[in-house]
Parts: C-alpha cells; structure tokens; sequence
C-alpha cells in the first residue's frame, strides 16, 4: 500500500510540475500578459487531471467528501508548484547560488505536497471497494518511473551501471 500511495502522490504532484512545463512559452517581451494565459492553462491541467482521477477510479457519492479534500490539495499543490516555476522563468541572469536555492525550494515545496497529498489520499484509499483499489494501484503504478527510464543508485533499465556522463555531476 505505501509503493502505491508513493506512486500516487509522486504522479498526481508531479502533474503540476509537468502542467506547468508544458503551457505555452510566451516571448520575453509579452511575458508579463501572458501570466494569466500560462497560468488559465496550468489550472485547466490540474483540473483535467483531478476529473481523469474522479472518473478512473470511479468515485462513489458517499466518497466525495474524502474527494474533495484530496482534490482540494491537488489544486493547492499545483497553484504552489505553478508559482515558484512561474517565479523562476521570471528570474534572469540568477548566480548558480541563487538558482540552487530556487530549485531547493521547490523541491522543498514538492516534498511538503507530498506529504499533504498522502495524508489526504489516504482516508480516500481506505474508503474504496477492492476494484477500486486496484484501479488505484493499476492508475498510479509506472514502472520504471513515469518515463520508464527511471536510474536508481546510478544504473539504468538494463541494470548495467550508467555511463559515467550520466551517473556523475560535472562542474
């Protein structure tokens, strides 16, 4: 149960962070009016993935409540996600210093939504039918991570240890 509520968080909070990635880039000189746009089109992916997730796991009206709070966090975590990347691409000509410390907080941001979004998911998780669970488990396991090419302790799918330029940080 905690390998799927890991894959579920990791899935679902990441969704923000992917929605965001993929809006529009705008050209430098029309970024300031194309916020909202960018944002309007992170929201409607947030949005697009909590109905995915209502409908695949084909929520009951006795589990709504439990629903709405997960959802609700699923908003709150991608608004969260949505405005330190958009906060981010704003910052030009940052030291590596600085940007270091942009992406810890983020990865700081992305932890603490995790862990709203497991306290959330799990009161969920617990109200499902069997084939509910099962449509959880199934939704939210990617094996070999999203891509499915995802390295642990620096070897690839193969098993084979990486290659060096992927395995080791050059300065």
């Amino acid at each position: 149960m905690k390998k799927a509520l890991v894959m579920l968080a990791s899935a679902v909070a990441m969704s923000g962070a992917f929605a965001q990635a993929s809006a529009p880039a705008a050209a430098p000189s029309s970024a300031a009016a194309s916020a909202p746009v960018a944002k309007e089109g992170h929201e409607r992916n947030v949005e697009d993935r909590i109905a995915y997730l209502h409908s695949q796991l084909k929520i009951t009206s006795a589990q709504e409540p439990q629903w709405k709070a997960f959802a609700d966090v699923m908003r709150g975590n991608g608004q969260t996600m949505g405005e330190l990347f958009q906060q981010r691409r704003a910052a030009a000509n940052v030291s590596a210093l600085e940007d270091m410390k942009q992406y810890a907080t983020i990865a700081q941001a992305h932890a603490d939504g995790m862990k709203k979004l497991v306290d959330a998911f799990d009161p969920l998780y617990n109200s499902f039918s069997p084939e509910q669970k099962k449509l959880a488990d199934t939704t939210f396991h990617q094996p070999g991570g999203v891509d499915g090419r995802h390295r642990h302790h620096g070897k690839g799918k193969s098993g084979k240890p990486a290659p060096a330029s992927d395995a080791t940080v050059k300065p």
